[in-house]
């Protein structure tokens, strides 16, 4: 049977998409995985989303916090709030109320990636405070590490991403992921496929 991965983001502006775009096809890339790309909820009204600017979603299926469970694996994506996920991201976590009383993702590996407005907003923070989510649910987190190599120490241009994801800088919004982000987001899905599957054929 086919290893499942999924990734599974919230982007209000395109950032975090563009990066799942790229991790959804890294890890398709891996013989024997399935990678598919979900929506979380929307938590705010269409009239607040249009005051905001925000375009319309992309014709990604939304997810609901039971399908979780029949993953393999996953990646979750969303912006940055003040240096934490998104309360997008954030609701849906509390949504998973029921999964995390059966501890249906216990085992599963589960990685994240991100999208914050500047250098020090939040870049690590983010990453950081979502590992609690995963904790709670007994999933393997699993960081990217410098598995992409010398272009993770690049200094030439502005960069995002760590060791702990793929990630990028949106600034006020009209900055758009590099092809360095975009490689780094690819990695980190194949990366992610390939543990997932070991996992997977151990268990």
């Amino acid at each position: 049977m086919a290893v499942k991965v999924y990734v599974v983001y919230y982007s209000m502006y395109g950032h975090v998409g563009k990066l799942a775009e790229e991790i959804q096809k890294g890890a398709s890339s891996v013989e024997g995985v399935e990678a598919k790309t979900w929506l979380v909820p929307e938590t705010l009204p269409e009239e607040v989303l249009g005051k905001m600017g925000a375009p319309p979603k992309p014709d990604v299926p939304v997810i609901t916090p039971q399908e979780l469970a029949e993953a393999d694996g996953i990646l979750f994506g969303f912006p940055t709030r003040f240096g934490m996920m998104a309360a997008q991201m954030k609701a849906f976590f509390d949504a998973t109320g029921g999964l995390w009383r059966e501890q249906s993702l216990a085992g599963k590996p589960a990685g994240v990636f991100f999208c914050t407005g500047s250098q020090g907003g939040g870049h690590e923070t983010t990453a950081l405070t979502a590992i609690t989510q995963l904790t709670h649910h007994g999933m393997v987190f699993v960081p990217v590490g410098y598995t992409f190599g010398a272009k993770l120490f690049g200094m030439d241009q502005v960069q995002g991403g760590s060791p702990y994801g793929a990630g990028t800088f949106a600034a006020d919004g009209s900055r758009w992921p590099s092809e360095v982000e975009l490689e780094h987001a690819f990695h980190q899905g194949k990366y992610f496929a390939g543990i997932a599957k070991k996992l997977k054929g151990s268990a």
